[in-house]
């Protein structure tokens, strides 16, 4: 294997999201044959690098947005369930404010809510079924929660991948710094 070829993921594990793995520098002349070869692969460490860090800002952008969803999925349920709660009551009308803009409040009454409509995004909205509505936000919402837990653990995976690639390249720097030290030696003992 020359030390070109030192690619992210090739002697070690892919995660199930297709991320692989930093393969771990034990024995740094097993990944640098000559010093020629020192910058290549300190190239090589620096992109792997930079791809981590990339998939690892990527993936903190995607689990924000679902901390920023998840708590909107949630609150939309609770509505829903409290408008079904109130379908069989004994007081089917209800008086409640809702915000049409974000200073901008109305007070409505509501009477036996049979459907809902929900913003499906790209300014659509959909008349559901009460039923519907809950089990569409239940599924939504448990989606959500396991992308979010999904992304937490692909964010250690690269924070650890991200700290291996780290020392792999101080290691590689640190041996090529010593064989400088030596081979500067031995040209002063010839002298």
């Amino acid at each position: 294997m020359s030390s070109t070829e030192i690619k992210p993921g090739e002697l070690g594990y892919v995660n199930p999201r297709g991320i692989p793995q930093a393969p771990f520098v034990e024995v740094v002349e097993d990944y640098v044959r000559s010093r020629d070869q020192v910058e290549s692969v300190l190239q090589s460490f620096q992109e792997m690098l930079s791809k981590y860090k990339y998939m690892e800002m990527s993936t903190l952008r995607r689990a924000g947005g679902l901390r920023e969803k998840i708590p909107d999925i949630q609150k939309t349920l609770d509505t829903v369930l409290f408008l079904d709660s109130k379908r069989n009551s004994e007081e089917p009308t209800m008086t409640t404010t809702f915000e049409l803009n974000d200073t901008l409040y109305a007070k409505a009454s509501v009477t036996a809510a049979d459907s809902v409509y929900l913003w499906l995004g790209a300014n659509v909205m959909l008349e559901y079924p009460i039923v519907e509505a809950t089990d569409l936000l239940t599924s939504k919402l448990k989606s959500a929660q396991e992308s979010l837990k999904l992304c937490e653990e692909d964010l250690e995976f690269l924070r650890e991948n991200i700290t291996t690639v780290e020392v792999n390249t101080a290691r590689v720097y640190n041996w090529d710094v010593q064989k400088r030290r030596e081979e500067k030696e031995t040209a002063a003992q010839l002298k």
